[in-house]
């Protein structure tokens, strides 16, 4: 009895989730140089990066909704980046989701999850600061990503938020 009650209890608090288009799942980091992949599951730290969140989100009432400024992976605030170093470590970030079906929602498992957006990543370990890409029209990913939500940045590198700073910073040393 146990499970039903677990999956009931889950679905209760997805459909409450800020993601209405689906809950993030986990996310995979393939370091580019060496191929190897860490994820991360940690539910309190999927928690903090919904893909439908920052900008090209919209919320309040219709003819009076404002952009979303924060969420994700980035800082927003901060704009697009012109100048980054050369030569640092890069990663593919991939967000996983459990999708809504028919108005209800699938129970965390990876069978029902889909690959839902994807960026780069780079990280500067002499001043802790990191740098997203989202995939402009010639990337791999990029028609995956509009699909998802289309941020008006593609082709862009921008600064990492802090809290993904942080999260990736655990996942590369203790894992999560």
């Amino acid at each position: 009895m146990r499970p039903l009650v677990a999956t009931v209890v889950f679905a209760v608090l997805l459909v409450a989730s800020p993601d209405a288009k689906g809950l993030t799942t986990r996310i995979a980091i393939k370091d580019l140089a060496l191929g190897t992949v860490s994820e991360i599951r940690n539910r309190s730290v999927l928690d903090q990066f919904h893909v439908w969140a920052g900008r090209g989100t919209y919320s309040g009432p219709p003819g009076q909704d404002t952009e979303g400024t924060q969420g994700f992976i980035i800082d927003w605030p901060a704009g697009v980046v012109d100048q980054r170093p050369a030569g640092l470590p890069r990663y593919e970030v991939r967000f996983y989701v459990a999708p809504r079906r028919q108005g209800a929602v699938t129970a965390l498992d990876a069978s029902f999850e889909e690959l839902a957006y994807v960026v780069l990543y780079e990280n500067d370990p002499s001043t802790g600061k990191g740098y997203v890409y989202l995939p402009g029209k010639s990337d791999e990913h990029f028609a995956l990503n509009v699909r998802s939500i289309h941020r008006g940045l593609e082709g862009k590198w921008l600064r990492a938020s802090g809290a993904w700073q942080k999260a990736i910073a655990h996942a590369f040393n203790r894992g999560a």
